[in-house]
């Protein structure tokens, strides 16, 4: 106490605050000021409104008048030190000079981050909310394609199982007992995101021998999955069966050549391998190619939303035939 009287408060403050904390301190609070004003007022007030020149206008305001109010605290740092302001800041530490060389570049930095900051934010955010739309989307597309049968399909096959049962009564009783397996599946079995793979392949199964009571005798189809009994691997429903959809769907029917569709799936570790290929005919090329523009881009939608980054779709379309590949990650189906 002693000390501070005899001393003067120049000399005592100088030992107390550093050469260079009036200054920072300056620019700490009129720069926070000025990022909290921008960020918390002018851009809900302007910017999001879209009025853009005014609050341009209004940014190009508050620069200035931000360096302005930090410019003091070389003088108050010089105060307190009992200094010049030449010795301190330099020869030519003029006011204009501080404003022009170190606040007014350093508002405008502060103002710069803290927007970069904000916008990242608010991109990222609506990113989420764009993903979380696409997932509801999605849902509901699958809770439709769940209550929906294919009318033609339903038709066909009740009418192939009739004819059956006085023609081979017994292949008559399998057919019905794998069209109610069919039913009782997609009806009350796949309405979690994720199911048993072995359930998924049962189905698959189902629909092929089903589908084959519908197709003429010159379509041969040969189904090679590989038995996965006691597997725990999981899959989103009705993944796989697109494309065997599309298969018995985009079949040649010619008489002059041979008429065919080969389903494959393979499972090693993690990574499970389905392919579907079918011959085509020249009087369905169109189909074809509609069904690998529109149709493959709804599947990759698909695919992204469930499997994103963790899957391979190949396409290859000739004059003969139409070859899909599936490689998927199981492990990564998102919850």
């Amino acid at each position: 106490m002693w000390w501070v009287v005899n001393s003067g408060f120049a000399n005592a403050t100088r030992g107390v605050f550093s050469i260079y904390f009036i200054k920072v301190s300056f620019y700490w609070i009129w720069e926070i000021a000025a990022v909290c004003f921008n960020l918390y007022f002018l851009m809900p007030r302007l910017l999001e409104r879209n009025k853009v020149v005014p609050y341009i206008l209004s940014v190009v305001l508050l620069v200035p008048l931000t360096a302005l109010l930090i410019t003091p605290g070389y003088y108050i740092t010089a105060w307190v030190q009992g200094r010049a302001m030449r010795e301190l800041w330099g020869n030519d530490a003029t006011f204009w000079s501080l404003l022009l060389a170190n606040p007014l570049p350093s508002v405008t930095a502060a103002l710069t981050l803290g927007m970069t900051i904000h916008l990242a934010r608010v991109w990222f955010k609506t990113r989420q909310h764009q993903q979380e739309l696409e997932r509801e989307k999605l849902e509901t597309e699958l809770k439709f394609l769940r209550n929906q049968f294919n009318p033609h399909f339903l038709f066909n096959t009740i009418n192939s199982i009739f004819f059956l049962i006085h023609k081979n009564p017994t292949m008559a009783s399998d057919s019905l007992a794998k069209f109610s397996e069919l039913l009782r599946y997609q009806l009350y079995e796949c309405n979690d995101r994720e199911i048993l793979l072995t359930r998924e392949l049962a189905y698959l199964e189902n629909f092929v021998e089903l589908e084959k009571l519908r197709q003429n005798s010159n379509v041969s189809v040969d189904l090679d999955i590989h038995r996965l009994s006691g597997l725990k691997h999981s899959i989103a429903p009705f993944v796989l069966i697109t494309f065997v959809e599309n298969a018995f769907k985009h079949v040649s029917r010619t008489t002059g050549s041979p008429n065919w569709i080969k389903i494959g799936l393979d499972l090693a570790g993690d990574k499970l391998d389905f392919f579907v290929s079918n011959s085509t005919a020249a009087d369905n090329r169109s189909e074809v190619i509609h069904y690998g523009g529109i149709g493959l881009a709804n599947v990759r939608r698909r695919l992204d939303l469930l499997y994103p980054g963790a899957y391979d779709l190949f396409i290859h379309s000739s004059d003969s035939r139409f070859d899909v590949r599936l490689q998927l990650q199981l492990q990564n189906l998102i919850a």
